[in-house]
């Protein structure tokens, strides 16, 4: 059996992501409808979310950040100080609009916790990735293999409910959520063939002794 996966050593030697496009920080509900409209612009677009991290046993937070970005812009929505208006909602919910994330069972999970929220139109890359023989489930791996760059997690645990978000915070909520848009595209394209990746090897079963 052949899978296509990619061991962190091999990342680490990747030139790193930079962003594009242009960012853009939703921290007032007044700013939430253009934006939506902005996106609607878009047949698909990608997502992520960023929750504060927990560094105490039973400490929990609701997410602070989503994020949804098309080839060009991405949208970083605080719903530490919006929650989820109206418009945010409706795009959630509108199955015609399609959003690709990762692991997104999570992000609704998060989302649960801040709206009555019954998102659609989503693509999951984990099960997408499944049928190029991919077996690595992580966005860095995922992207590493694809593009031969690596995403930089240097950011992730940090207070995603600051004042202010740095622009190295930013830098990695964007890309987060843009790179999930564009591992979609090149795969629907058919550019990737498992067979001709250099991540493309032999599975070796380890036996039980």
């Amino acid at each position: 059996m052949h899978v296509v996966s990619i061991d962190k050593q091999t990342i680490n030697q990747m030139p790193q992501v930079v962003f594009p496009g242009r960012i853009h920080i939703i921290s007032a509900v007044s700013q939430v409808k253009s934006a939506v409209a902005a996106l609607r612009t878009s047949p698909i677009v990608g997502f992520d979310t960023e929750t504060r991290p927990c560094f105490h046993r039973g400490e929990r937070h609701p997410v602070a950040l989503l994020q949804l970005s098309t080839s060009s812009d991405a949208f970083l929505f605080r719903l530490n100080k919006t929650g989820v208006p109206e418009p945010l909602k409706q795009y959630l919910e509108d199955e015609t609009c399609i959003k690709v994330g990762l692991s997104t069972s999570d992000d609704f999970h998060q989302l649960a916790g801040v709206c009555d929220c019954t998102p659609a139109g989503f693509v999951e890359l984990q099960q997408l990735v499944k049928q190029y023989s991919i077996t690595d489930m992580g966005l860095q791996k995922i992207y590493a293999i694809l593009f031969q760059q690596k995403i930089s997690k240097g950011q992730q645990l940090t207070n995603w409910e600051a004042p202010q978000l740095s622009e190295a915070q930013q830098r990695y909520a964007a890309i987060d959520a843009w790179a999930c848009l564009k591992i979609y595209e090149y795969l629907q394209s058919g550019a990737f063939i498992p067979e001709q990746s250099p991540y493309w090897h032999e599975l070796v079963e380890e036996e039980n002794h």
